[in-house]
């Protein structure tokens, strides 16, 4: 293997450790607002709304900075996003409250009653800004599960994941990355 090989793959790494965190966190905030509510799901638990996404954000994740209804500067702006193949990322992404954890992660959610759609930029503003690289999108279903963002009646199986990794390489959205890598057992393969 050549040297810049070498780099890719340890960055490779380093970010699907880095999302592996922020997926753990999130699965694991979850589960602790089910319990202490003694709720069967997040919807019992009162997470019902998009101001109820934002309170569960706030108290069961460790907030270093709250950027209220807005991404800058908890994220680059939207148009700096870019895809895989480099282009533009185009996504609409709703004006919510964003966040960075004491981690160095920027989260963002957006409710919709059949799940919470999470926008992730695991190293916060700082580059390279590319989704599927260091930006992801996910989804929190109401059991406590997180997945690809890319269904609103999800979780996805494994040939749904793979099929939303198509979407990843070459649409404009970038959503199906995550899914790949849960698929490919925590390895970024692309």
């Amino acid at each position: 293997m050549t040297v810049p090989s070498l780099m890719q793959n340890h960055q490779r790494k380093t970010y699907v450790t880095q999302l592996h965190k922020v997926y753990n966190e999130l699965q694991q905030a979850a589960l602790q607002c089910i319990t202490d509510r003694n709720a069967i799901n997040l919807t019992e638990a009162g997470i019902n709304s998009q101001d109820a996404a934002n309170n569960f954000i706030e108290t069961y994740f460790k907030i270093v900075q709250k950027c209220e209804a807005s991404l800058t500067p908890c994220f680059v702006q939207p148009e700096e996003f870019r895809t895989l193949n480099g282009t533009e990322a185009k996504y609409g992404h709703a004006v919510e409250n964003s966040y960075v954890l004491s981690s160095g992660a920027a989260i963002r959610f957006d409710y919709f009653s059949s799940h919470i759609s999470v926008l992730v930029d695991i190293n916060g503003a700082k580059g390279p800004n590319i989704v599927g690289r260091d930006i992801f999108y996910m989804a929190l279903y109401p059991d406590g599960r997180v997945d690809e963002a890319n269904a609103f009646d999800g979780p996805l199986d494994k040939d749904e994941r793979e099929e939303a990794f198509n979407n990843c390489q070459t649409a404009v959205s970038g959503w199906g990355c995550f899914g790949k890598i849960l698929n490919d057992n925590w390895e970024m393969t692309y």
